[in-house]
């Protein structure tokens, strides 16, 4: 056990509500006197009213985690993470955001900035107990994921070596010669620290990619859609919130949004769209607490494409996608997965990485390289651009157990 198992992790929280203050006491309170099993303790050693006392009480509590909300007297959220860059470029910092589109935009330049994550503060709930149950859900395991990360040794912190499964046997559901595939089609799952590993991803990605790309990731509505505007400023390929029905085509890049899980399927016999697969959108039961989930995604993807669908798994808390990369992994299909390195939280590639169907495991530099290499091998001009669509066509959706 190491040195600081028994020690609670330390909390500080900034936030100009007293209500808010409130909440988040009596929050701390419940853990420190039914500490669940799967969490470390924690404790919260002080509130800060705005952004100058925060800073005071950062130089002398020494927090091991940050709550920060983004609109404060004196100094604002986003003004704080400026000072801290330069000071404190180690303190993790989850935003306490509001469920508005100025919130969504506000937390995105927060994460830009160097939050690490952001949680939604409580709004709509019925009373104080799903107000509390709401915050303890989102903040308690991102606290102790962070936190954690906070604690190791300087030393443990040195980026491992780049590995690639190589040695990975192929199970017979592959089939011969699968493995080497045209791709034709690009689904990516993400979580905690998503956004920005989305911005240094898709910048990277050739401005020609023959395939469509899909990406779920897991975020509350109205940010998607900030969040595809963002995406779609900082690369040449065009990104969109997805809507149902919408046709796949390369070069495209959907964004699944919030609150709504998406997959691919096969359009309509005699649409007039010239791709064979579409969008397909509904609000079945979260999965892994999350809506969207990227298990129904990757699910669809194995089915429709089969040996063609090539996926990614970027930085996430949990273990949402492993279930969907297994099943294009059985397919024939190709799994990718970020690095412990370079993701803030490595718990879903991670997952992936160990049970050993991940092709490679590289940071987002090598990722994109991996993914230009895979899509354009066997390509050619044109040809290429069309091909995304042969697949779909060929191939006969199986139902999956999620069905």
């Amino acid at each position: 056990m190491g040195i600081f198992a028994a020690q609670p992790l330390r909390v500080l929280a900034a936030d100009d509500s007293a209500v808010m203050r409130g909440i988040l006491r009596t929050l701390f309170e419940r853990h420190a006197s039914h500490t669940r099993a799967e969490l470390s303790s924690m404790e919260l050693v002080g509130v800060a009213r705005d952004g100058v006392e925060c800073l005071q009480e950062i130089t002398r509590l020494a927090p091991d985690v940050l709550i920060l909300d983004l609109e404060m007297p004196r100094m604002n959220g986003l003004d704080v993470l400026d000072r801290l860059r330069h000071t404190k470029p180690r303190l993790p910092v989850i935003m306490c955001s509001s469920h508005t589109e100025r919130g969504a935009r506000a937390t995105f330049d927060a994460l830009a900035r160097g939050a690490a994550d952001y949680v939604m503060k409580p709004a709509g709930q019925r009373d104080l107990e799903s107000a509390l149950s709401s915050l303890a859900e989102q903040l308690l395991p991102r606290i102790v994921a962070f936190g954690a990360e906070r604690r190791r040794p300087s030393s443990a912190l040195a980026p491992p070596v780049i590995s690639r499964s190589t040695s990975v046997a192929i199970p017979q559901s592959r089939g011969e010669g699968m493995a080497n595939a045209p791709v034709e089609v690009l689904v990516i799952g993400v979580s905690t620290g998503g956004p920005n590993a989305l911005e240094q991803l898709l910048p990277r990605l050739s401005q020609d990619l023959p395939v469509p790309a899909l990406i779920v990731q897991h975020m509350p509505k109205l940010f998607t859609s900030v969040l595809a505007e963002r995406l779609n400023r900082c690369c040449p390929l065009k990104v969109v919130e997805a809507y149902q029905g919408a046709p796949l085509q390369p070069g495209v890049v959907w964004l699944a949004p919030g609150d709504m899980h998406m997959e691919v399927t096969l359009r309509p016999s005699g649409s007039e769209a010239s791709s064979a697969a579409q969008v397909k959108l509904h609000s079945h039961e979260p999965l892994h607490h999350c809506r969207p989930a990227v298990d129904y995604l990757f699910l669809s993807a194995a089915r429709l494409y089969g040996a063609g669908a090539l996926a990614v798994v970027l930085t996430g808390m949990g273990s949402d996608g492993l279930d969907g990369a297994r099943a294009v992994y059985d397919r024939g299909g190709a799994i990718l997965a970020q690095d412990e390195a370079s993701s803030a939280v490595w718990g879903m590639p991670g997952r992936v990485a160990e049970a050993g169907i991940a092709a490679a495991v590289l940071p987002l530099d090598g990722l994109a390289r991996e993914i230009n290499q895979r899509v354009g091998a066997g390509r050619s001009g044109k040809a290429g651009m069309r091909s995304s669509s042969s697949t779909a066509t060929r191939q006969r959706e199986v139902p999956h157990g999620l069905y």
